[in-house]
């Protein structure tokens, strides 16, 4: 492999291992990302801090798969990495990368 293919490999972002140690602390993580919220079965339910929100129930979160959506915007996602790019106005990369560190998970694949 060449120097510039080993450096792009070494800069690959293991989103799978990111996804997975926040799955394993999701609720921990929500609570402190989305404090008014509260847990409704497998479901963290929370006002969207991204427009005006001022009822619960139209955001949600699945604890178990990280899955979520905001019913009333559209806007949705598939996995914890996903979730803190919206919340936080970042890009998957970024989001991934703070992730991890928040995490202190290993970000490059």
């Amino acid at each position: 492999m060449t120097g510039w293919a080993s450096e792009m490999k070494q800069r690959q972002i293991d989103f799978a291992r990111i996804n997975l140690a926040a799955l394993a602390r999701l609720d921990e993580i929500l609570r402190r990302w989305l404090p008014d919220g509260r847990v409704e079965g497998n479901e963290y339910v929370a006002l969207n801090p991204r427009r005006l929100d001022r009822r619960l129930g139209s955001f949600k979160i699945n604890i178990k798969t990280g899955r979520w959506a905001d019913w009333s915007s559209g806007d949705k996602g598939g996995d914890p990495v996903s979730l803190a790019a919206f919340l936080f106005g970042l890009g998957q990369a970024e989001a991934a990368q703070r992730l991890s560190g928040m995490l202190g998970v290993a970000s490059d694949a």
